[in-house]
């Protein structure tokens, strides 16, 4: 009988889903350090895994201007996707909002301007009038549209982060940081993938004026398909950019550039640097079997056992050959078993290093056995000759 407790299982990535076909080169070449960027910050990290692969000063906490939008429109995302507003409700447009400095989607006081207008004004025109007409509608006030602001902030991890308007005008105690603005993108971008295609539209016309949007790496790269850009005189010139090119997305955050140029450029060398040097992979399928594990004293006698959602890695290029995995099994899994149930570990290593490591878990739930499953399989336990040393 072959035992059914812990085991190991080393994988070469030769077969798909558990193994993984090798491509890379056999030449190792480590990466190069990375870029220096003339930026107050700056931060560049893969989409899936959150792999860093250059950063300067990426938690100091720096005014955003109007990256502080990404977060207003997050807010707004999160309303839209529970059903609290539509993209076809009107807003009335406040004196506040009409008023409102710096650029504008020259929204008209008193007029209804349905929502999905205004996100656009707000995407791609940069429109302070847009972010205070939304966050007035949504919180009541832009006071407290801001606290909302705050809480999704605080949910996300984003624990260097504060924000007391919705348009990122200067004003005290607004502040965020280069890697916090990577996280909040992060989840723009997972979260809201039918929205987020508006952050790529390179300009908008609304009441007969068409304005460009600001990211000039939408023209300059294809592979680049958002995300903000924002200039006060207090933040210097600021862009969080995103690119896609084959399976991989790189973010980018540069806070604090010279100019409006100068914060294309240095993105742009960020990305490039990162699709140069750096490859990612999905290793694994979430919710897909990756082993069927022994279940004692179960109506079934056997779980199918995966990971909870989609492992990636990001790893310097022409390293791939030099992946192992190892799934860990727990031994003696007995009924009832939850869905969800930890019942072992993936890890991948690097050159003998881990770089991931993550729950084996039950795909469905396995009740426990009739009475006669229960006592058959408490005499096969007894029966069977333990492991030597245990």
């Amino acid at each position: 009988m072959i035992p059914s407790n812990k085991f190991s299982l080393v994988l070469f990535f030769v077969l798909s889903v558990i193994c993984f076909q090798v491509t890379a080169e056999s030449t190792e070449i480590a990466p190069p350090p990375a870029p220096t960027i003339a930026a107050s910050a700056y931060i560049l990290q893969d989409y899936h895994t959150g792999k860093v692969m250059a950063e300067s000063n990426a938690d100091a906490k720096l005014a955003p201007a109007s990256l502080t939008k990404i977060m207003t429109v997050y807010v707004i995302f999160r309303e839209l996707s529970n059903g609290h507003l539509h993209l076809d409700d009107t807003v009335s447009i406040s004196e506040k909002a009409w008023k409102t400095s710096g650029s504008r989607m020259f929204v008209e006081l008193g007029n209804q301007v349905k929502v999905e207008d205004l996100l656009k004004g707000v995407i791609i025109q940069s429109g302070n009038d847009a972010s205070v007409a939304l966050s007035e509608h949504v919180g009541g006030s832009e006071e407290v549209f801001a606290e909302m602001m705050n809480q999704h902030a605080a949910r996300l991890g984003m624990i260097n982060s504060h924000f007391k308007n919705s348009d990122g005008l200067p004003v005290d105690d607004h502040y965020t940081t280069a890697r916090d603005l990577a996280t909040l993108t992060t989840a723009l971008i997972k979260e809201f993938p039918d929205y987020y295609r508006w952050f790529s539209q390179k300009e908008f016309t609304f009441n007969k004026i068409t304005q460009q949007n600001r990211n000039k790496l939408l023209s300059r790269d294809e592979s680049v398909d958002g995300v903000k850009t924002g200039f006060t005189d207090d933040a210097g010139y600021c862009l969080v950019a995103s690119a896609l090119r084959e399976d991989m997305r790189l973010i980018s955050v540069v806070m604090g550039a010279k100019n409006a140029n100068a914060r294309a450029n240095e993105n742009q060398t960020l990305l490039n640097y990162g699709f140069r040097f750096y490859e990612s992979h999905r290793l694994y399928q979430g919710n897909t079997s990756l082993n069927e594990a022994r279940v004692w004293k179960g109506a079934n006698k056997t779980a199918s056992l995966g990971v909870a959602e989609d492992i990636y890695v990001t790893i310097p290029r022409r390293q791939y050959k030099d992946l192992k995995a190892v799934i860990n099994v727990d031994k003696k899994i007995t009924a009832p078993v939850a869905e969800g149930s930890k019942l072992g570990s993936v890890k991948v290593t690097l050159k003998d290093e881990v770089i991931i490591n993550k729950d084996l878990v039950a795909l469905k739930a396995i009740d426990q056995g009739n009475i006669f499953q229960r006592l058959s399989d408490s005499v096969i336990m007894m029966m069977e000759k333990p492991e030597d040393g245990k």
